[in-house]
């Protein structure tokens, strides 16, 4: 495994983050051990998870999720050598004052999240989304103090804008205060238009890690998807339909599977080296449901793609050349 610089943390990652939204929705407490056991063992040293995840199962609640993954560092003892990723932001319960991006919340949920995922700090503590209700200097603040007490060692950001993530950095810039040192953006080769070309400009100007997330966007890049056919039994089929059951989500799909078939590798592992291939990423973040899910999606890592093979690609899914609101 070689791994990458997280932007200008200091800190170096597999050029694979391991996505950890399913477990204890559609991934049982076995099924994720085994899975993160698998990870760890292919040198994956980078996961990724959040507060609220999986509270909108009603199946699960908010905080299952880090439960899970404090009771695997606790079995395995591989705390010191994770580069561990958690997000806050989101609707932890129906409480009035439980959600945001406020000092005060802040405070409540790192708490909570130490305790759940069983650790001392946290390695990359991200904003979920923004927080149109609360200045991003009081937010910056409050990531000041969780860093100044260790409790934190870097800060990023998830789903902002080009503008939100520019003035973040300048308010950071103006008072001394941390900076967002990554982004978690949604980012495939079949949604590409949210994060080219202001959000990635942003980043390379600024050398901020890009930590993309469904970069096989929900499952439409893995070849379960085709023309006129009924959706497949999932969770996420009807998401997948909204966005990309359209003729240029079919295009992208069809060009993707052609080169995979021309170089004998399957659709989901060449999706995820176009995204390897793009020149702000530092690590996507993949998911899996199973043992066997996860070992299809390692070999990417190998997949070499020439500039020729890259034209072809850009071809059909550039959005500058054919856009499409997703």
């Amino acid at each position: 495994m070689k791994y990458v610089n997280l932007g200008t943390t200091g800190m170096k990652v597999s050029p694979f983050c391991l996505g950890t939204m399913q477990f204890g929705w559609t991934a049982d407490e076995k099924a994720s051990f085994e899975v993160m056991n698998r990870a760890w063992d292919a040198g994956i040293n980078f996961f990724d998870t959040a507060d609220i995840y999986t509270r909108w199962s009603d199946k699960s609640y908010s905080g299952k999720t880090e439960e899970i993954i404090g009771r695997w560092l606790k079995d395995t003892g591989n705390r010191e050598d994770l580069i561990l990723a958690t997000k806050l932001r989101g609707q932890f319960t129906t409480k009035p004052n439980d959600s945001g991006l406020s000092k005060r919340h802040m405070m409540r949920q790192i708490k909570g999240s130490l305790n759940r995922l069983q650790t001392k700090w946290i390695d990359l503590y991200q904003s979920h989304s923004f927080d149109d209700q609360v200045p991003i200097k009081e937010t910056l603040e409050g990531f000041s103090n969780l860093v100044s007490k260790g409790l934190v060692n870097a800060i990023g950001a998830s789903n902002y804008p080009a503008w939100r993530l520019v003035e973040a950095l300048h308010i950071a810039e103006k008072y001394n205060l941390p900076s967002y040192k990554s982004l978690q953006p949604y980012y495939s080769i079949a949604r590409r238009h949210r994060f080219e070309p202001d959000l990635q400009e942003v980043c390379l100007q600024h050398n901020i890690a890009v930590i993309p997330y469904s970069p096989l966007s929900g499952g439409f890049l893995t070849g379960k998807y085709r023309r006129d056919q009924e959706l497949p039994e999932s969770d996420r089929a009807n998401g997948v339909k909204t966005r990309f059951f359209n003729d240029r989500g079919f295009s992208i799909l069809e060009r993707v599977e052609e080169l995979a078939k021309e170089k004998e590798v399957t659709i989901a592992q060449l999706s995820l080296a176009w995204n390897l291939h793009q020149p702000s990423i530092t690590s996507p973040i993949i998911g899996a449901n199973s043992v066997e899910q996860l070992d299809e999606l390692l070999p990417a890592l190998d997949i070499q793609l020439n500039q020729e093979e890259l034209k072809r690609l850009d071809e059909v899914s550039n959005p500058e050349t054919n856009y499409i609101i997703q």
